[in-house]
């Protein structure tokens, strides 16, 4: 069987190394000494002004919801995990869609302005399978109309642009390493923003606002992660750049196999200097074509994900709006498996069964 994903574990000697540490020191949460090294790791590694390790990405964006003091109507994307959507909705502001670029996949600029209003207080922009968005475009419009910036950067680890992180743009950004990235801590999130008072306040809505044992500066939420999550991420930042150089070269074959077949993918943004290549999107000539390999795969036990589908714009809880490009690519694009130990023979499989399927 091949899924979508197989999550990358280091060597389990490594990892039971660091848990042993945490047996002799009996800390197992509450921002302990992994939780502090994994921070500063990734920090440097990343060269980044400032860095929470928080539970999950979910959490993250609502936390930096909640610390922008964010109200009323928030531009967004309809292509993206649910997530993007559900945190504005949880924390009672209203998404309001721009659609996206038919190429990156990502939220088009030149679709914002238009939708802007008294009542728009920031913009929630998703870097589409770790591809960066029109950073300075966005920049500019958020400028312009006063408006805060979030970048919901879930697939984007390890990603340069303009020669920094991308993480490094906007007000604040937010990550996950659920187990499914190519970077993971088995479940976690990040956030990364460049105010430090900023940042401050996202380190007391962390931990429930503490400040002290008996005392509180403002209202929070347990968004603290465990010792045992960073140890995880502790191992596998060592291997990042490892997988990173195995994703690129399973990316290009996939790249190769799909213009014979005359499909395309994702456009990778001309001004990205580092890409992770974490996911393989496929994009099909119609829906039909595309349930008909998703058939033909799954019926050889191979699974592939319709990340995204259906448009974010069709969720139950949101104002319906039109939006053609969104809609049109969320019913075309697959994901492909992808991951460190597939083989040249997974791929080429693979290939063949969709090149058969778009024959039935």
């Amino acid at each position: 069987m091949i899924q979508v994903v197989r999550p990358f574990l280091p060597p389990s000697s490594e990892y039971e190394e660091l848990i042993r540490g945490i047996w002799d020191r009996n800390i197992l949460t509450n921002n302990g000494p992994l939780v502090k090294e994994f921070e500063i790791k990734i920090k440097e590694y990343l060269n980044l002004s400032g860095f929470l390790f928080v539970n999950n990405g979910t959490m993250a964006i609502q936390m930096g919801i909640r610390a922008l003091e964010l109200k009323g109507e928030i531009i967004t994307t309809p292509f993206s995990y649910v997530a993007s959507t559900s945190s504005l909705v949880w924390e009672r502001c209203s998404p309001v869609f721009a659609d996206i670029d038919p190429e990156t996949f990502n939220i088009d600029p030149k679709n914002i302005i238009s939708l802007i209003t008294k009542n728009t207080s920031a913009i929630l922009a998703t870097h589409v399978f770790g591809n960066p968005c029109e950073v300075k475009k966005l920049e500019e419009i958020a400028e312009k109309y006063n408006l805060k910036l979030i970048y919901d950067a879930a697939h984007a680890f390890g990603v340069e642009i303009g020669g920094k992180s991308i993480f490094e743009y906007g007000d604040i950004s937010t990550c996950s390493f659920h187990a499914t990235k190519i970077f993971h801590t088995v479940e976690g999130g990040g956030l990364v923003c460049r105010d430090p008072k900023l940042l401050n306040d996202l380190s007391y809505i962390r931990n429930f606002g503490h400040d002290g044992p008996g005392s509180f500066k403002g209202l929070g939420i347990n968004g603290k992660n465990s010792e045992f999550h960073a140890a995880m991420g502790l191992c596998n930042l060592k291997y990042f750049h490892n997988i990173k150089k195995i994703r690129k070269t399973q990316f290009g074959r996939y790249l190769d196999g799909i213009e014979n077949l005359s499909l395309s993918s994702i456009k990778i943004n001309p001004d990205c200097e580092h890409y992770n290549y974490s996911y393989f999107p496929v994009l099909f000539k119609n829906e039909g074509d595309l349930l008909s390999a998703s058939r033909i795969l799954e019926n050889n036990q191979i699974y592939p994900r319709r990340y995204f589908y259906p448009s974010l714009s069709r969720l139950p809880y949101v104002r319906k709006q039109e939006l053609p490009i969104g809609e049109d690519i969320s019913r075309r694009v697959l994901c492909l498996p992808l991951f460190h130990s597939m083989t040249i023979l997974d791929q080429e499989k693979i290939l063949t069964l969709i090149s058969e399927g778009l024959k039935d």
